[in-house]
């Protein structure tokens, strides 16, 4: 079997879409496009979980874990994303592990930094966010 990919789409609540990916991983359901995202600057203990993630997020970034947003953390190594949501019922942790390279991440050792949808986006697929490249602006007509 090959090894397992993992792809989140963050879709609204309006409708619920889970199945294949065409590239060979799941689609999960997440939170809509205006989410609010807390990134979790420095480095997180992986070990941690359900329990511990959202004892993080309310101790470190000052954020209530319950209030919709999502907490991003990344591990030592920077191979490693956990993705913290409360749907409404409960919590929610989604964990990427890349196969090659790291994701990237501030230089700040502590303190947490605030992304748009699009960058968690950009971050969850190992898109370095913080400079995308939009390619070549447009050519002049005329």
């Amino acid at each position: 079997m090959r090894g397992l990919r993992c792809v989140v789409k963050f879709l609204g609540w309006s409708g619920c879409a889970v199945g294949a990916d065409p590239r060979g991983g799941w689609g999960m359901i997440g939170p809509g496009t205006g989410v609010r995202v807390y990134l979790a600057c420095g480095v997180t203990d992986m070990r941690k979980g359900i329990a511990g993630l959202p004892a993080l997020a309310q101790g470190v970034l000052w954020q209530k874990p319950a209030s919709g947003a999502v907490f991003a953390f990344r591990g030592r190594r920077g191979d490693r994303l956990k993705l913290l949501y409360w749907d409404g019922q409960g919590f929610c942790v989604y964990y990427k592990v890349l196969e090659r390279g790291r994701f990237p991440w501030p230089n700040a050792q502590d303190g947490a930094m605030r992304l748009t949808s699009t960058q968690l986006t950009m971050l969850w697929e190992g898109i370095d966010w913080r400079r995308p490249d939009w390619g070549a602006p447009p050519a002049r007509v005329g």
